[in-house]
């Protein structure tokens, strides 16, 4: 009897043992962060702030997810890499993803980091509003016909004739006063201002061009399977931008190290232009936290699209298009 005692109580310290094991190692899964890979719309730059940021301050850990950020660049097909899963979401913009819905790619807008698009045409000096550019040579890229231009044309009465095509270079616009040409809010304005030049920088968002931009974009089935860690990555997100207009630095020295070519100086500038041009948290952001998007913008933006016949209705449900879920009851205010 004493001997089956004290087999018994062996094995009973076994089970205990490899029960203790079990959990240990079931915890320990537990706390191991979720893979995460987000992917850019560009180099990495100071429009990214917000999710360097959450990297940085170590937002996204304490979410449970292990991110990733993967640059884009000028050769790199972004919304090809998602539907290849090369990402788990990626950076965009409404325009993007109402388009690949039309040819057949289900990616969805779940927030908006960006209430203005930082589009924007500059001109010299002399321009003082937006008639007057209706006289000028106006540089645009191969974009911009499929984008802002079409509803430049019909807003303002600009012409296809009065185009040339913008090449990245901003030596033409500087040695010719009659030349206007595109921009991003934060870059060539800057540049041209460094080189001596006069403007006047008309943002089209604030003319009334409907665009979110720099959107965190997922495939519907990204959704479906992965929505817990899809929640965790727009909120932690979110806070990161909070926290990065409040303080760059951390976010800045990471954007620097996969970013050589990023200056203090090119930072600093371009978190000075997203805070007075209210790009982050201008608009519905103000009242409805950072990341918000509406039906009533999606739908501005859908119109727009099929107005100028770059979206074909019969293949474009605009509430497929996005959601509210992931931002609705964020509140993440700036």
């Amino acid at each position: 009897m004493g001997a089956w005692k004290s087999t018994k109580a062996r094995l009973a310290a076994c089970t205990v043992a490899m029960l203790g094991s079990s959990l240990a190692t079931a915890a320990g899964a537990a706390d191991k962060p979720e893979k995460f890979t987000f992917l850019t719309n560009w180099y990495a730059e100071a429009e990214h702030g917000g999710f360097y940021q959450a990297i940085a301050k170590g937002l996204y850990r304490d979410a449970g997810l292990d991110v990733t950020i993967r640059m884009g660049g000028a050769q790199v097909n972004t919304m090809q890499l998602l539907a290849a899963g090369q990402a788990d979401c990626m950076m965009g913009g409404d325009i993007q993803v109402m388009k690949a819905w039309e040819n057949g790619v289900h990616a969805v807008t779940v927030a908006a980091t960006f209430q203005k698009d930082p589009q924007v045409l500059i001109a010299h000096d002399d321009v003082k509003d937006v008639a007057d550019m209706k006289t000028r040579t106006i540089l645009i890229g191969t974009d911009a016909h499929t984008t802002y231009w079409p509803w430049a044309k019909s807003t303002f009465g600009f012409t296809d004739a009065q185009t040339r095509p913008y090449t990245f270079n901003i030596q033409p616009f500087v040695a010719d006063r009659n030349i206007v040409q595109q921009g991003y809010l934060s870059s060539e304005p800057y540049s041209i201002q460094k080189a001596g030049v006069k403007t006047t920088v008309f943002l089209l968002a604030d003319l009334g061009y409907p665009p979110y931009s720099e959107t965190i974009i997922c495939l519907d089935r990204t959704l479906q399977a992965r929505k817990a860690a899809v929640a965790a990555f727009v909120k932690a997100s979110m806070e990161g931008w909070k926290s990065y207009l409040a303080d760059p630095a951390p976010a800045d020295a990471l954007i620097k190290k996969d970013n050589p070519n990023q200056t203090d100086d090119d930072l600093s500038h371009g978190v000075a232009q997203m805070k007075a041009m209210g790009i982050v948290t201008g608009g519905d952001a103000g009242r409805l936290g950072i990341g918000v998007i509406t039906d009533a913008r999606m739908k501005k933006t859908y119109d727009m699209l099929v107005a100028n016949k770059l979206l074909d209705p019969a293949k474009v449900d605009v509430k497929q298009t996005y959601t509210t879920e992931f931002v609705k009851d964020l509140r993440v205010l700036p």
